[in-house]
């Protein structure tokens, strides 16, 4: 894993790429003067290709980075992103940096949005959800020279530098817990695979595991949309009318699982008698319910912690202070949902 080069990208190298002046790429990376629309789409794609980003601090101070650490998430609409903001907020306390925060709603091109304002600012690092980007965000990242810290996932080759659990293992690891209570028709009830990457390699993982105990998923669906109580019923209700000799529910997270499991009370279920079930996340908020979910806590705020950690490193001991993977152990809590008694 290579360090970003040390050498930013200037006007030259976008002018070089477009075969036009450095004056007209300045004018269309501005936005500014009169530029035919050929020009301009050629030069904000070899800007797009080279992963070129404007720099917004002028005069004097353009060759410096101001003390913000650029923090892209998916989501702030359920509780597992405010953990790791948590974790990254009280690392940076005492070192003078200080997080902003950028959404970009699981959406590849609002990533590439997002990172390309943020970087336009010269931020002094980087922490960003996920291994997967496109290539106009990788490009981006790349040619920061800056520390990039991808969390939430080990299974793949970071930019800079990773923390997170493998979700693969975390898959395994709850699949073989299910044959080892012995349940057999089991339904798997999650988020849009293409979207959450994360959530794809857990059911992969998941899946793999009960093939190789000659067991199939007896039923399976897919949403598009934030986690939900009222979806994880209503889920629930649909998979029981399809499949009605389910026993047992595995559920991509903490929230739908837990309308599941409120729904099979509600309908006289016994649970895990009849129907086990499991989520992920290892939501608190979830210890109020009439029984505990058995789930897997991801080990958010310790992400976030060490993420914010790789960099002060960085700039406090230099770029080979730290390891550039850290891989975290996902912690099993089996409630009172999975085994029977």
């Amino acid at each position: 894993m290579n360090p970003p080069p040390r050498r930013p990208l200037t006007l030259r190298d976008v002018s070089e790429a477009s075969g036009v002046s450095e004056m007209t790429v300045s004018r269309v990376l501005r936005n500014k003067g009169d530029v035919s629309a050929a020009t301009r789409t050629k030069v904000q794609e070899a800007a797009k290709r080279l992963g070129y980003v404007p720099n917004k601090i002028a005069g004097s101070l353009a060759s410096s980075r101001v003390n913000l650490i650029a923090v892209v998430i998916p989501s702030l609409s359920n509780m597992v992103f405010p953990e790791v903001l948590s974790g990254i907020s009280e690392r940076l306390e005492s070192t003078g940096l200080q997080p902003v925060v950028g959404v970009t709603d699981y959406l590849v091109e609002k990533e590439e949005q997002v990172l390309f304002e943020m970087l336009s600012w010269r931020p002094s690092g980087v922490i960003i959800a996920g291994l997967e980007h496109s290539e106009a965000s990788e490009a981006m990242l790349r040619q920061a020279g800056i520390p990039v810290v991808e969390i939430m996932d080990v299974d793949g080759f970071p930019i800079d530098a990773c923390v997170g659990i493998s979700h693969r293992r975390a898959g395994r690891m709850m699949a073989e817990q299910i044959i080892g209570a012995g349940y057999k028709r089991i339904g798997f009830m999650g988020t849009k695979m293409p979207r959450d990457h994360r959530a794809r390699k857990r059911f992969e993982g998941f899946t793999r595991t009960l093939a190789k105990a000659g067991i199939e998923i007896a039923d399976q669906d897919f949403y598009s949309g934030g986690s939900a109580l009222a979806k994880g019923r209503e889920m629930t209700q649909a998979m029981l009318e399809r499949t009605p000799d389910v026993d047992f529910l595995y559920f991509s997270n903490d929230m739908i699982g837990a309308g599941g499991l409120l729904y099979l009370l509600e309908k006289g279920i016994d649970v895990p008698g009849q129907i086990g079930l499991a989520g992920f996340n290892g939501v608190e908020l979830l210890d109020g319910l009439p029984k505990q979910l058995a789930t897997m806590d991801a080990c958010r705020k310790e992400i976030g912690q060490t993420a914010a950690e790789m960099i002060a490193k960085h700039y406090a001991d230099g770029p080979d202070s730290y390891e550039r993977r850290v891989e975290l152990e996902p912690k099993l809590a089996l409630g009172q949902t999975l085994l029977r008694r």
